[in-house]
C-alpha cells in the first residue's frame, strides 16, 4: 500500500466499543500495512483476530515514543507503509500518536487519515447540546484545585464544552462542575457509548451530580461530559445572581454571599465572585 518511493502512515479510527463499527476501508487497510503501531497490542489483538487481520503489531505509547517513532520512520522512508491505532476511536484524540503523525510529515512521508469512532464526537451528537460551535479539553487535571482553576477560565466559554473522565473521577468532577458552572447549567453525561451498559443522561448538573452520586453504575466505564456553553439563559441568572449578591453582601462576608447567591439563583459561584474583584 505505496503511493511514491516512501511508505505511507496511515491513521486509522477503531471502535469505541461495538466491535462492528470497524469500517470496511479501516480492515482493508490495516491488512495490507506492513506493520501496524498500537497503543496496547494486547488490547488491540482481540480485535484485529476477530476481523481477520494478520498483520504485525508494534507498540507505540508514552513511555517508549521516541524509541519507537525512530524505527517506524525508518520503516517509512524505506518503502513500508504503516497504520498507527489507539485502544479505541480515532488516534491522537487524548491518545499517544502525535510525535509519530509529526516527524512523518517533517520526514515528507504522506499521512492518510481512516476515519471512523471518536467518542466526543459520538456523544456530542447525541447530547442535544448546541453543536455548531464546541471546544474538546480532553482529561481535567485529576487534582481538585487545578481542576477547579481551569474550569473557571472556561466558564464564560459560550460553546458547548465536551471532557473525557474516568471512572474513578467522575463524581468529582460534576461536582466541581456544578460548583463552578452553577446549579441549572445544562449537561449531559455519555457512559460507555456503543457498549452493553451505554447511557446518555442529560439534567442541569446539579441534579446529574445526585444522580450519579445515588447511582453507583453511573460511576462505572468510559465517560464523555458535555457541558452548555455560557448562554442567554446563563446570562441572565448570573445578572440576577449579582443582584442577589449585592444584596447579600451588604449584611454578609462576600464569600458566603456569593454562595448563597448561586444557590438561590444557579449563577457561577465563582463568576460573582470574581466580578466583584473580591478574594
Amino acid at each position: 500500500m505505496q503511493t511514491n518511493q516512501t511508505g505511507s502512515l496511515w491513521v486509522v479510527a477503531t471502535p469505541i466499543g461495538h466491535r462492528d463499527d470497524m469500517s470496511a476501508r479501516a480492515i482493508d487497510t490495516l491488512r495490507n500495512v506492513a506493520v501496524i503501531a498500537a497503543e496496547d497490542t494486547r488490547h488491540s489483538r482481540p480485535l484485529m483476530i476477530q476481523h481477520n487481520i494478520g498483520t504485525p503489531l508494534v507498540a507505540l505509547h508514552e513511555h517508549n515514543e521516541r524509541e519507537a517513532v525512530a524505527a517506524l520512520i525508518r520503516r517509512l522512508e524505506q518503502g513500508e507503509s504503516v497504520a498507527l491505532i489507539s485502544d479505541a476511536g480515532t488516534p491522537l484524540i487524548s491518545d499517544p500518536g502525535f510525535r509519530l503523525v509529526r516527524a512523518a510529515r517533517e520526514a515528507g512521508i504522506r499521512c492518510i487519515p481512516v476515519p471512523g469512532a471518536c467518542a466526543a464526537i459520538a456523544a456530542l451528537s447525541v447530547a442535544g447540546l448546541p453543536s455548531d460551535r464546541f471546544v474538546f479539553e480532553g482529561f481535567l487535571p485529576p487534582k481538585s484545585a487545578a481542576r477547579r482553576t481551569r474550569l473557571e477560565e472556561l466558564a464564560a466559554d459560550p460553546r458547548t464544552l465536551i471532557f473525557y473522565e474516568s471512572s474513578h473521577r467522575i463524581v468529582e468532577s460534576l461536582t466541581d462542575m456544578r460548583d463552578v458552572f452553577g446549579a441549572q447549567r445544562e449537561a449531559v453525561l455519555a457512559r460507555e457509548l456503543t457498549k452493553m451498559f451505554e447511557t446518555v443522561l442529560g439534567e442541569p448538573l446539579s441534579e446529574l451530580v445526585a444522580r450519579v452520586v445515588s447511582d453507583p453504575n453511573q460511576q462505572r466505564g468510559e465517560c464523555v461530559i458535555l457541558v452548555a456553553g455560557r448562554g442567554e439563559e446563563t446570562d441572565a441568572k448570573l445578572a440576577e445572581g449579582q443582584r442577589v449578591f449585592a444584596l447579600l453582601r451588604e449584611e454578609l462576608p462576600p464569600a458566603k454571599a456569593a454562595k448563597l447567591a448561586a444557590a438561590i439563583t444557579g449563577a457561577p459561584r465563582k463568576l460573582l465572585y470574581g466580578d466583584k474583584g473580591d478574594g
